[in-house]
């Protein structure tokens, strides 16, 4: 029997027992097969099936599995309609409810980014769908509300809504960073990471501010704090976009912008285009909790070393977008 929550923060190769025998059954739901391992033993086998998982909603794909890995493996098998959404504290999460907002959306009703949470945008776009279709407003997506939406959906497909916000925050971009509201995330797993990253966002604040923009940090200097709570922060803050400076751990270095495999981020994706040329490193997309949590386009900076050029030089390549983007905006040929 499967399980919601498991009693140890991690699990890799050695392993056994009740949770690793959860883990398997789950990963290969998700068709990631642990072949070669015994029902119950992390092997190599597990160890693969769990980095191809990683790899594909963009964690990093270091083969254990701890408490962000199995909450997303968690959420990856919910399959929408197989239970009820609506708004509740703590929210919902799964890929049943990304589906279903990446469908409000392209119908017209905004649920906001579709990231799997079930939060009070997404509840108000099921009240706004479910006024539209003359079905009892309640806010909660039951078996009724999720056949009425893929039906409606089978007949009208169209762009979704976060793509419009993203297309239409791109439009409107400045040419300069003078007045844009520019956070940057520290990010604090460890104690030397919380040190380093602090050290790249603070040069970061100091050359926007020289530039005219709007710096703003989603932490304090000594107090470490959860992605989600800094994302919110971020959003609070009122943010134009949020760059984040975090060392890669087990993944590669690189400029990572919001991609789940169900919804990606193309305005994320634009700005680190231009971070990679300044910096040097590759982009890729990513699920990181910061670049779900935050409504404005974010992208995350991991690199082994975190100083001032570094933060320069992301300066330098968001600069180079505002520029640019919005020279392109402004040229309709251009934009062809």
């Amino acid at each position: 029997m499967q399980r919601d929550t498991i009693d140890c923060m991690r699990f890799e190769v050695g392993a056994s027992g009740e949770a690793v025998r959860d883990i398997q059954d789950r990963l290969q739901a998700l068709d990631h097969s642990v072949e070669g391992d015994a029902h119950g033993e992390f092997g190599p086998g597990t160890r693969e099936a769990v980095r191809a998982f990683q790899k594909a909603v963009g964690l990093d794909p270091d083969g254990a599995v701890d408490d962000g890995t199995w909450r997303i493996l968690v959420e990856a098998g919910h399959r929408l309609g197989d239970r009820v959404l609506y708004h509740r504290r703590p929210m919902m999460r799964g890929g049943d409810v990304a589906d279903l907002q990446r469908l409000l959306n392209g119908l017209g009703f905004d649920a906001d980014k579709p990231d799997g949470i079930f939060g009070p945008l997404t509840a108000r776009a099921v009240l706004e769908f479910q006024a539209n279709r003359g079905l009892g407003e309640d806010g909660i997506a039951g078996p009724r509300v999720v056949e009425e939406v893929l039906a409606v959906q089978r007949a009208a497909v169209r762009v979704g809504k976060e793509t419009v916000r993203e297309r239409e925050w791109l439009r409107h971009l400045p040419s300069t960073m003078v007045s844009s509201r520019v956070c940057f995330d520290a990010a604090c797993r460890t104690e030397a990471e919380t040190e380093q990253t602090w050290t790249a966002a603070s040069a970061g604040v100091q050359r926007v501010r020289e530039l005219g923009g709007v710096a703003l940090l989603s932490r304090s200097a000594s107090v470490p704090s959860p992605e989600d709570v800094r994302s919110r922060r971020a959003n609070r803050l009122g943010s134009d976009l949020v760059l984040g400076f975090q060392l890669p751990g087990a993944d590669r270095p690189g400029v990572f912008y919001f991609d789940s495999g169900r919804s990606r981020s193309a305005a994320g994706e634009a700005l680190a285009s231009f971070i990679t040329v300044t910096t040097g490193l590759r982009e890729g997309g990513r699920s990181l909790p910061i670049l779900r949590g935050t409504r404005a386009p974010a992208v995350v900076v991991s690199a082994p070393r975190m100083d001032a050029a570094l933060a320069q030089a992301v300066v330098k390549g968001t600069t180079e977008f505002f520029r640019s983007i919005a020279a392109e905006m402004r040229d309709p040929v251009a934009g062809r």
